[in-house]
Order: C-alpha cells, then sequence, then structure tokens
C-alpha cells in the first residue's frame, strides 16, 4: 500500500515502512536545510558591521582647524624651519584635540625612536619598489619632539629607510608637540603585530629610554605602554641571547609576571636577575631537549614539552579580571628551576609528546 498523493501531508500510520522513512528524512533535510539557511541569512547580516558608539565625541570642524601661527604650534614651526622643513598646515586631533603639523622635513632630519624593533632591510628595499611604482610617497611620518630637541619617529622606520633607498630629499611627516606620543603609539601597531622578540626588545628599549628620563616614575605607571609585564622580561632576556625561544615561555610567564610599583630602574635591576634565573632555566632545558634526543625522541615540540613539564603553574587557569599571579615571579622561577634539576627522564613517553604536538596544532 502507497501514501495517497494529495495536497494534505500524509497520514504516516498508513504508509509502507520504506514511505515512512523516506518523509522522515526528507522532513529532517528540509528542516536542517531551512535552519542553515536562516543562520547564514543572521551571519551575512551581521557580518562586516560594528555598533556604534553611545554618543558623538570629538570637535566640530571649526574647532579642528589651527592658525599656522598660533602660538600653541609655534615651538614646533621653529623646529620645522631650524630643521630645513617647511610648514603646510596645523589641526587639532578631532579625537582628544592635540595640536598636529603637518609639514615636509628633510630625510635626514628625522631619526626612528631608539626603542624600535631592528630594521629589516629586505623590508625596506621591497618597500621602496612599491612606492618607485606608484610614483608617490602617500603615508606621512608620525614625528615627535623627541630627546635633545631631536625628530623621532615612533612608527615609520621603514618608511623612512624606503625614503632614503630612493634617495628622496623631503619627506612629509605629521609633526606632534607632545612627546609622550613616541611611546604610546607603538600600542597602536595591532594590524600588523610583530613578533614575540621584536615587540619584547621594543619594550625593554623603551623602558630603559623611560627611566633614564623619569627615573622617579613606577613601572606601573606604564602599563599601557608597555602592553605586558612579560614582555619587559623576554626583552631583557633576549637583549643577552638573541636566539632565545621565548615562545615556550611565554605562557609560564604571562601567569606569574605583572607590572611592579618599585621605579622603573628598581624594577629594571630585578628584572635583570629574572632574565638570568630564565636562561639558566633554559640551558638546563637544553641538556634535558639533547639527552632525550639521543634515546630517540624526535618531536619538534621537545622543548614545549620539557617547559610543560617543569612549569609549577602549568594547571592553573588564567580568569578574566584576575591580576594576581598564583605566586610571585621570583619563587616561580625558583621551583622551575628545581625541576629542571629533577627532571625524570624515564617518564618520557612519545604519547605524551604526541599530545603536546595536538595541543600545539590547536592553538596554531
Amino acid at each position: 500500500m502507497h501514501c495517497a498523493s494529495n495536497a494534505q501531508p500524509p497520514d504516516i500510520e498508513s504508509c509502507e515502512p520504506l514511505g515512512v522513512l523516506s518523509h522522515l528524512m526528507a522532513t529532517a533535510k528540509n528542516k536542517s536545510k531551512a535552519t542553515r539557511t536562516r543562520k547564514s541569512a543572521t551571519t551575512k547580516r551581521a557580518r562586516g558591521k560594528l555598533a556604534p558608539g553611545a554618543s558623538a565625541r570629538g570637535l566640530d570642524a571649526a574647532d579642528v582647524v589651527i592658525a599656522v601661527d598660533s602660538e600653541e604650534i609655534a615651538d614646533v614651526v621653529a623646529l620645522i624651519r631650524e630643521a630645513g622643513g617647511a610648514l603646510i598646515g596645523a589641526y587639532r586631533d578631532p579625537l582628544g584635540g592635540r595640536p598636529l603639523v603637518l609639514a615636509s622635513l628633510p630625510l635626514s632630519a628625522v631619526q626612528p625612536t631608539p626603542f624600535q624593533r631592528d630594521l629589516s632591510p629586505t623590508h625596506a628595499k621591497r618597500l621602496a619598489v612599491k612606492i618607485d611604482e606608484t610614483a608617490a610617497f602617500l603615508d606621512p611620518l608620525i614625528v615627535v619632539r623627541g630627546e635633545d630637541g631631536r625628530l623621532w619617529t615612533p612608527n615609520g622606520r621603514h618608511r623612512l629607510a624606503a625614503g632614503k633607498v630612493l634617495g628622496l630629499k623631503q619627506i612629509t611627516a605629521l609633526i606632534s608637540p607632545d612627546e609622550a606620543l613616541a611611546y604610546r603609539i607603538l600600542a597602536l601597531n595591532t594590524e600588523k603585530a610583530h613578533n614575540l622578540r621584536d615587540r619584547s626588545l621594543e619594550v625593554i628599549r623603551m623602558a630603559k629610554s623611560l627611566a633614564k628620563r623619569h627615573p622617579a616614575s613606577k613601572e606601573a605607571e606604564y602599563a599601557t605602554e608597555f602592553e605586558s609585564a612579560e614582555l619587559l622580561t623576554l626583552g631583557i632576556v633576549y637583549d643577552k641571547s638573541s636566539r632565545f625561544a621565548g615562545g615556550a615561555y611565554s605562557s609560564f610567564l604571562k601567569k606569574v609576571d605583572r607590572f611592579s610599583e618599585r621605579t622603573l630602574a628598581a624594577s629594571l635591576r630585578e628584572r635583570e636577575g629574572f632574565a638570568s634565573r630564565l636562561l639558566e632555566i633554559e640551558a638546563q632545558t637544553k641538556r634535558i631537549i639533547q639527552t632525550l634526543q639521543k634515546r630517540g625522541f624526535k618531536s619538534p615540540y621537545l622543548r614545549n614539552y620539557v617547559v610543560a613539564r617543569i612549569n609549577p603553574v602549568r594547571f592553573h587557569k588564567l580568569k578574566k579580571g584576575d591580576n594576581q599571579p598564583p605566586m610571585p615571579l621570583a619563587q616561580a622561577l625558583t621551583r622551575m628551576a628545581a625541576a629542571a634539576k629533577k627532571f625524570n627522564l624515564e617518564s618520557v613517553s612519545n604519547a605524551d609528546l604526541a599530545w603536546v604536538a595536538v595541543g600545539a596544532g590547536a592553538q596554531e
């Protein structure tokens, strides 16, 4: 017996078993398809849209413009002319109202901040080729007044180098009288994040510069500029050993490293000690890895495995908003060093290494 064909839904009880199964499968398939369609439509509507701010902020158009003879930019204008540059115009930043001056400056008058990441000649040459192809240098450098009245660019090192490769006489710059901007602007570099080594070196160079200029300032006062406390410790380590495997220790440090309420100079001295101890732990880790390799363990995740095993806070879960470390950094380093010295080589198995590989793959 077959189901009646009409406009009404069939009576399932009067259908043959095969017809019942086919009907149920078709119904489920249609429902699933409809659900996916609704979800897809919702996703398409939400994607690419951002909620606007609750209220309008910033300056009105009439408040943005600054006269070139205004007293508030007189010092910057004098600096531009002294450097052999030319004033183009001035305005107030539409968000914070900070005065900014647009100028043309001799290329030789601008230097990168001393705490930036190292120059990549390959990147600078490639950038010079692309700029030359467009026949236009469209992106002005951000420039601030640095130490001793020099002009610093905190975010244009490779564009400045590309200008030198091209042999430019002048370069366009957006100049801020606010010297502190040189230290804050690196936090804006979120689209093309540096690798851990470059970021750490930038932060420690910045900290050392600030320690000289503001010796009474506390480290915690610059939490925004430094971004994360462990970058200071890692920066000192990278300064001592550029090939240090910081990625393996980053998770450990994030859990126990915090900004200090001591002065920058005092805190940096303390961090020098932390960095030396971390390098000693890494030396122990290398010896363990070499021994394991001699025993036939060839996994690329050996270091991650060993560091995880000696990490005294590996089971501690960071909670959102929780700023208290499970233990002080000094204590954590002591326990980590002790764990490295008594590492049980006989307890290592390929199965354990396979789990480390799985975890690493999930994070990538």
